[in-house]
C-alpha cells in the first residue's frame, strides 16, 4: 500500500504547476458545454441570452434581482414569442400554448422549480407527482365548494368590520388633531386585514394584526415548543423571494443558508419561520377547538379523506394549512393595493365605481354582504382589469413535458419529453395583439366587449388541473374588500408610481394615501 502511495505522489509531482487550474477550467467548461452541445442540442436554434443557453445562473440572477416578469417580457419583445431562458426552459409568449401546456389531459408535470417551495412536507401547491396531487386535491376540494365558501363569509365580515372601525378611528383622530385627512400606507392595512382574514379562515382565529396595527404572529418549532413572536408579513415576503430564486437552481436549497448574502440566509430562516407559524396556529386550534359548528378552512381540512377513507394526518394538515395561509394572505393584499392604486389613479374610474356601489349598499351599512355586490358589472370589470394589469404572479409557471410523452409541437417547434415550458402571464396579459393598443393602460371598460380570445388569455389563477383551487374564495375576499373601502372612503394618492418587487408574486412596496370618510356615509 505504501508503495502505491509513493508512486502516486511521484506521478502527481510530475504534473506542471498550471495543470490543476487547467483541469478545473476544463471541468467547468465541460459542465456547461456538454448540455449545450449534447443534452439540449435540440434547443440550440431557439433565441435567448447567451448566458441562459449555457447556465441556470442567468435566470437565477434575474430572479434574485426581483424583476423576472419585466425582463422576460422585454426578451419576448426583442426576440419573439419563443425564448430560451434556461438551458432546458423555454418561455412561450403565445396564448395558443396555454391549453397545450397547462390544460387537462396533457399530463404535463410541475418542474423541479416547485421543490424550493417545500418546507414541512409537500402540499397541494408544490406536489409534483400526478397521483399524489390527485389524492390531495380530492381531500381538499370540498373545502372550496360553493356551499363551503358561503359559510366563510361571516368570518370575512367580522374582520372587515374591525378594519372599518380602525380606519374610521384613524380618520377621526387625524381630523381632530390636525383638521386634515389621515395619511397611511394602505399596503400595511391591506396586509393586516388579509392576514387576519386568512388566520380566521385557516386557523379559527385572526392573528390580531388589525387590532394591534402591527405585523406580529406566534410561531413554534414543534407543537410542544415554547412560543415565539415574529413579523409574519416580512417572513412571507422573504420566503416568496428566496423560493422563487432557489427554484431556478433547486439543488442549491440545502446550501443556501451558507451563502454570504442575507437574501439567502435570512430567506432560509423565513421559510422555517413560516412553517413554525403554521405549526403554532394548528396547535392552538387543535388544543382549543373553536365554537361548535364553526365552518372554516381548517374544519373542512380536518374532515378531508382520501379515496380509501383515510383522514388527513397532523403533519399533512399543517402543511395544507400553511398552503392556505400563503395562498390567501399577501396575494389578497397585493391585489387590493393594486386595485386601489389603479382605480384612484385612472380618471373617472373611482367615481363610476362609487356610483355603482352607492346604488347597491345602504349608507348606514359599513360592510356589504356578498349578495349585494357579487353581480355588480363595473366592480367585476375593475376586479378583472386589476388582475390583468397587476397579475398576482406574473412569471411563467414551469411545466415539464412528461417522460412517457412523445413530445409536443407548439408554434412550429418540437419539444421532446423532459423539456420545461412556460407561458409568461405578465406578457400574455399585456399583449397588444390580444388586448389592443391600450394593453398597458388600466381600462375596466374593455371588459364590456371582451372577446373569446381575451377570455381564454386571462389566466390570473393559472389554468387547468393545477390552477388555483381557492379562486372563488379569493374573488369573494377581494370584492368585499374593494366594495367596503370604495363605498366608505375617499382616498387621494400621494405617489404617481407604485413600485413593485417580484419574488413568486409581484408585490407592491407600499402605497401612501390620504383618506377621509365620504360625506354621504353615516358614522
Amino acid at each position: 500500500m505504501s508503495d502505491i502511495l509513493a508512486t502516486l505522489k511521484q506521478e502527481v509531482a510530475k504534473v506542471p504547476v498550471w495543470g490543476f487550474p487547467a483541469a478545473i477550467v476544463a471541468f467547468v467548461a465541460l459542465y456547461y458545454l456538454v448540455p449545450y452541445f449534447v443534452t439540449y442540442r435540440h434547443l440550440r436554434g431557439i433565441p435567448g441570452p447567451l448566458a441562459a443557453q449555457f447556465s441556470d445562473l442567468w435566470l437565477f440572477r434575474v430572479s434574485r434581482r426581483g424583476d423576472r416578469s419585466i425582463t422576460v417580457d422585454e426578451l419576448h419583445a426583442k426576440l419573439g414569442p419563443i425564448v430560451r431562458i434556461q438551458p432546458n426552459h423555454i418561455s412561450i409568449a403565445d396564448d395558443d400554448a396555454i391549453k397545450k401546456i397547462y390544460g387537462h389531459g396533457n399530463g404535463f408535470l410541475k418542474s423541479d422549480f416547485y421543490d424550493a417551495f417545500v418546507s414541512i412536507r409537500r402540499g397541494l401547491f408544490n406536489t409534483r407527482d400526478r397521483a399524489e396531487h390527485t389524492r390531495k386535491r380530492k381531500m381538499v376540494s370540498h373545502t372550496f365548494s360553493a356551499k363551503s365558501i358561503r359559510e366563510f363569509e361571516p368570518y370575512m365580515q367580522e374582520n372587515l368590520a374591525l378594519f372599518v372601525r380602525q380606519m374610521d378611528g384613524t380618520a377621526q383622530e387625524a381630523e381632530k388633531a390636525t383638521g386634515k385627512q389621515a395619511k397611511i400606507d394602505c399596503l400595511d392595512w391591506f396586509n393586516w386585514l388579509a392576514f387576519d382574514m386568512i388566520g380566521d379562515l385557516a386557523f379559527g382565529a385572526p392573528f390580531g394584526m388589525l387590532k394591534a396595527r402591527a405585523d406580529v404572529a406566534e410561531l413554534r418549532s414543534s407543537p410542544d415548543a415554547a412560543p415565539e413572536y415574529a413579523p409574519a408579513i416580512e417572513i412571507l415576503n422573504r420566503r416568496g423571494e428566496i423560493s422563487a430564486t432557489l427554484g431556478i437552481m433547486p439543488y442549491l436549497k440545502p446550501y443556501a443558508k451558507y451563502l454570504p448574502d442575507e437574501f439567502f440566509y435570512k430567506g432560509v430562516e423565513a421559510v422555517n419561520n413560516l412553517a413554525r407559524i403554521a405549526i403554532a396556529q394548528v396547535k392552538a386550534r387543535v388544543d382549543h377547538p373553536s365554537e361548535e359548528g364553526r365552518r372554516d378552512l381548517l374544519a373542512y381540512l380536518q374532515e378531508g379523506k382520501d379515496a380509501f377513507g383515510k383522514p388527513i394526518g397532523r403533519e399533512e394538515l399543517t402543511a395544507e394549512a400553511l398552503t392556505q395561509l400563503i395562498a390567501g394572505s399577501d396575494t389578497t393584499s397585493n391585489s387590493s393595493c393594486a386595485l386601489l392604486f389603479h382605480v384612484t389613479r385612472t380618471p373617472g374610474v373611482l367615481a363610476k365605481l362609487q356610483a355603482e356601489l352607492d346604488e347597491a349598499i345602504p349608507d348606514d351599512m359599513p360592510v356589504p354582504t356578498f349578495d349585494m355586490i357579487k353581480d355588480l358589472p363595473y366592480l367585476q370589470a375593475v376586479f378583472n382589469e386589476t388582475l390583468r394589469h397587476q397579475s398576482t404572479s406574473g412569471i411563467g409557471l414551469p411545466r415539464q413535458v412528461p417522460p412517457e410523452s412523445p413530445g409536443v409541437n407548439i408554434n412550429g417547434h418540437y419539444f421532446p419529453a423532459g423539456t420545461v415550458l412556460s407561458v409568461p402571464t405578465y406578457t400574455i396579459h399585456h399583449s397588444k395583439e390580444i388586448w389592443g393598443e391600450d394593453a398597458k393602460e388600466f381600462n375596466p371598460d374593455r371588459w364590456n366587449n371582451v372577446t373569446e380570445r381575451q377570455k381564454e388569455a386571462f389566466i390570473p389563477f393559472s389554468f387547468g388541473p393545477r390552477s388555483c383551487v381557492g379562486r372563488n374564495v379569493a374573488e369573494m375576499e377581494m370584492k368585499l374588500i374593494a366594495a367596503t373601502w370604495a363605498h366608505r372612503y375617499q382616498p387621494t394618492l400621494l405617489q404617481d408610481v407604485m413600485e413593485v418587487r417580484e419574488g413568486f408574486l409581484r408585490k407592491p412596496l407600499g402605497l401612501n394615501i390620504n383618506f377621509k370618510i365620504r360625506n354621504n356615509i353615516e358614522h
